[in-house]
């Protein structure tokens, strides 16, 4: 059984999780505390499995009660988080720290029987994570990395024949995955597009943080946008993100379709995208995440000549994905996480 502890001083969304929780054949509810005080002497009594953890809380916030557990106690943490902006910053915060994943509220609790069905299946993935201890963040935050100016958009992508083009899938733990695959990247990379399942509201402000940290560009794409090199495009949460080919170069193309493998943005989506439109000019990779989303599409990336890395099991926080996608077939290689940046500049330095 995984037994699980509500944090949150939401009477509504303590009783909300605990019909979740309680309803689940394979789930336990430890308690339900409003008091972050309080479930701290709770853990220290009885640890559970997993904590669900709300963002905003009276007495201790989110962070300093995570950040006091991560020091202490490491445990499986989801976030739950408000849908604003602020939500999101301190959100993305509470992942750097160690959270495992998050979960925005609720606007109303009716009729939410998906709702509820995936955040069972976040707490499936959080029982079997990876903690992941994080570096501290810095209390004054480092100056911005210099990055070239990007060119007017009148000017035009690189002919497709000479580009190549990354595509990148994750879910849990691939937020700050990303992080460490991006930031070492030097500034002059090709186009690199992103699917990581996330919710809206939450994908713009990733982008953003994103982009303080690394030398290349990294932005939330938009629809009919034109390719560049140097630029990261994370699909906005919610949406699906595609590639697609125009005379000498790639724009992108944002959708509304329906949920692939129960996911949008799907990794599925934009990879089979990239796999048609750059054929054996892409390179794929598979980051942590749970369940098989993208696993199909690595496979048609690797039969129409692309170069395929799953990331391993001991550097994921959950190996699902990869492990699906290295089941299918689809993976020419599996690295560490802390590998793949050099080994796709290496790549770069080859034909495709």
């Amino acid at each position: 059984m995984i037994r699980v502890l509500v944090v949150d001083d939401s009477a509504v969304m303590r009783a909300f999780l605990s019909r979740v929780i309680g309803s689940q054949p394979d789930m336990e509810l430890l308690g339900a505390s409003p008091d972050p005080l309080l479930a701290i002497d709770r853990i220290r009594r009885s640890p559970p499995d997993v904590v669900t953890l709300d963002v905003e809380m009276p007495r201790m916030n989110g962070l300093d009660f995570l950040r006091n557990l991560m020091a202490v106690r490491p445990l499986p943490v989801i976030m739950i988080s408000s849908l604003t902006r602020q939500g999101a910053e301190t959100t993305m915060r509470a992942l750097e720290l160690g959270a495992v994943d998050f979960f925005p509220k609720p606007e109303n609790f009716d009729g939410l029987e998906a709702t509820a069905q995936e955040i069972a299946e976040k707490i499936r993935a959080a029982a079997g994570a990876r903690i992941v201890r994080r570096r501290p963040i810095a209390a004054t935050p480092a100056p911005a990395p210099q990055k070239p100016q990007l060119p007017p958009p009148m000017q035009g992508p690189a002919p497709a024949g000479l580009q190549r083009v990354i595509g990148i899938g994750a879910s849990t733990g691939g937020v700050e995955a990303l992080r460490d695959l991006l930031t070492p990247l030097p500034p002059h990379m090709p186009p690199i597009l992103i699917a990581q399942h996330m919710p809206p509201g939450f994908t713009e402000t990733f982008a953003r943080r994103l982009d303080t940290l690394c030398r290349i560009h990294v932005k939330q794409a938009e629809d009919n946008e034109v390719v560049r090199t140097g630029v990261a495009y994370i699909a906005p949460g919610g949406r699906h993100l595609v590639l697609m080919r125009r005379g000498a170069g790639y724009f992108l193309r944002i959708t509304d379709d329906p949920p692939v493998n129960r996911h949008r943005p799907s990794v599925d989506t934009l990879l089979r995208s990239i796999a048609r439109a750059a054929g054996s000019q892409a390179i794929g990779v598979m980051l942590t995440g749970m369940g098989g989303d993208g696993a199909d599409a690595m496979l048609e990336m690797r039969q129409n000549g692309a170069w395929t890395i799953a990331q391993n099991e001991a550097s994921c926080v959950v190996f699902g994905m990869p492990r699906q996608a290295i089941a299918a077939g689809g993976v020419r290689e599996v690295l560490p996480l802390p590998e793949i940046p050099a080994r796709l500049e290496n790549l770069l330095q080859s034909p495709a």
